[in-house]
């Protein structure tokens, strides 16, 4: 009988071993056609091959490369959101740029993002945390009818705190406040936090898993976006989340530069758009909000393009390869995270080939390890074709800025790194206004004026380990 016992637990524990390899080959099948990239597709294959134990339920979490059911349901299965984006849309047809046809990355921009160039717009650049969250907390107090509120991260503290209390106030005075945030990047939210904002009236959403039991797996995409819209008349975005460390108080960073965006004018609608499609996701229903729309004085030019791992291609990914592929004099970009793909480290090395001054602005200090370690390994593939990298001393630099020439500045969410590339829903305004493209180069050069342009030799001429440390780290960007 123990003998049988034995016979019987051997062919059990071949037979499941036999099944979760032939389990593994499927999911290897599935990586052969779906992962977009070569590099992502071979080492899911040697994982799945070599430990599928570990890399089956690795692959359900990280492996997926489109948010599955997003667009569908924002644009195909529900009558309210067809009609409403519709409307918008025939309401911006009046405020419309008739881009000329040299205009080649205006027009890629508008194709990927959905959005058009808009007349008729007043952008006001906010620098650093302290002018952010003082017109923040301004027009949030003078709002009258709502407020539409995400962000990738709120915290509880000094910050969080008043911001939760302005939102408490104008909701008890009878203002809805819609609060959507993402469910990762705020997991440390408290259900008191949300609790008091509920019983105030609000209405709090996360963005991620809670739509259906499939989207549960999707853990690795999210909601990077930074948007404020009150009563449809502006509207925030820019790269602050919400707490201490944006102000500069947290101990380990200092100093925060950071950048965001006040916008009036028709490009709200653009913006208020995006919200509600995040929200409907969130929680199947559509608010009513206000779309009537008129041109401020400033006429100045925008557009809200809005990407994201629902789009059909990596719209982000190729944006930035189009400003490279499209720039002429001079292509500045400012990010805390620099891991460029393929695609985009090719298109900056020939920019810079061709004499364009290309200059990517970093952080010295590191918010997270892996991704500031990876950033070391693409001086080798940069520093020698023209490319020019700077690190920030003054603090920790957070802002997602670019400019292209003097046709486009652009502020948003989006980092240079593979998870706002295909991870990520993110938002930029580009603006083609040249006295605000004006005030950005000024603050750009404020900005390189602090910091140190750095050579190859830092890197190649560090010791082993440490080199070693950084190609590890590399090989995690997909996932970073």
């Amino acid at each position: 009988m123990f003998g049988y016992d034995i016979v019987t637990s051997t062919w059990l524990g071949l037979g499941a071993l036999v099944a979760f390899y032939l389990l593994g080959f499927a999911h290897i099948l599935h990586a052969l056609m779906h992962v977009r990239t070569s590099q992502g597709a071979i080492a899911w294959v040697i994982s799945l091959i070599s430990v599928p134990f570990f890399a089956i339920p690795l692959y359900w979490l990280l492996g997926r490369t489109k948010f599955s059911g997003y667009v569908r349901a924002r644009r195909g299965n529900d009558v309210e959101m067809r009609r409403l984006a519709a409307d918008m849309y025939e309401r911006l047809r009046g405020y419309a740029v008739d881009l000329p046809a040299e205009d080649v990355f205006e027009r890629a921009a508008e194709e990927l993002g959905g959005l058009p160039f808009t007349r008729g717009n007043d952008l006001e650049l906010l620098i650093d945390g302290q002018e952010t969250f003082r017109r923040l907390f301004e027009e949030i107090a003078a709002a009258k009818h709502y407020i539409c509120v995400n962000f990738f991260i709120v915290k509880n503290d000094k910050v969080g705190g008043k911001f939760q209390r302005a939102l408490i106030d104008k909701a008890r005075a009878g203002v809805k406040v819609f609060f959507l945030f993402d469910e990762i990047g705020s997991h440390k939210l408290s259900s008191t936090f949300l609790g008091e904002l509920q019983d105030a009236g609000a209405e709090c959403e996360s963005f991620g898993a809670n739509r259906h039991w499939w989207s549960r797996l999707q853990l690795n995409f999210r909601n990077h976006r930074k948007i404020v819209v009150i009563d449809g008349e502006m509207a925030f975005i820019g790269g602050l989340n919400v707490g201490d460390e944006y102000l500069g108080r947290d101990k380990k960073f200092g100093d925060w530069r950071d950048t965001h965006l006040l916008i009036k004018g028709p490009a709200v609608d653009s913006v208020q758009l995006v919200f509600i499609e995040d929200w409907f996701w969130a929680c199947d229903r559509v608010p009513e909000l206000s779309w009537k729309q008129e041109a401020m004085p400033a006429n100045q030019t925008a557009a809200i393009i809005p990407t994201g791992p629902a789009d059909p291609v990596d719209s982000w990914q190729l944006l930035v390869a189009e400003a490279a592929n499209t720039a002429r004099e001079k292509l500045w970009i400012t990010s805390p995270y620099f891991v460029p793909d393929e695609g985009v480290l090719t298109a900056l090395q020939l920019a810079a080939l061709r004499g364009v001054d290309v200059r990517i602005l970093l952080p010295d200090k590191a918010d997270h390890l892996l991704v500031w370690l990876s950033a070391f390994t693409y001086y080798e593939q940069s520093i020698p074709y023209g490319v020019k990298l700077f690190r920030y001393h003054r603090g920790f630099l957070h802002q997602k800025v670019m400019l292209i020439d003097r046709r486009l500045a652009a502020i948003g969410t989006a980092n240079l790194d593979n998870r706002s590339f295909r991870l990520n829903f993110e938002i930029t305004a580009f603006v083609s206004d040249r006295k605000f493209i004006a005030s950005v180069c000024a603050m750009l050069e404020k900005d390189f004026s602090g910091s140190t342009m750095v050579k190859v030799e830092e890197f190649t001429e560090k010791p082993f380990l440490f080199r070693a440390a950084c190609r590890a780290a590399r090989l995690t960007a997909p996932v970073q």
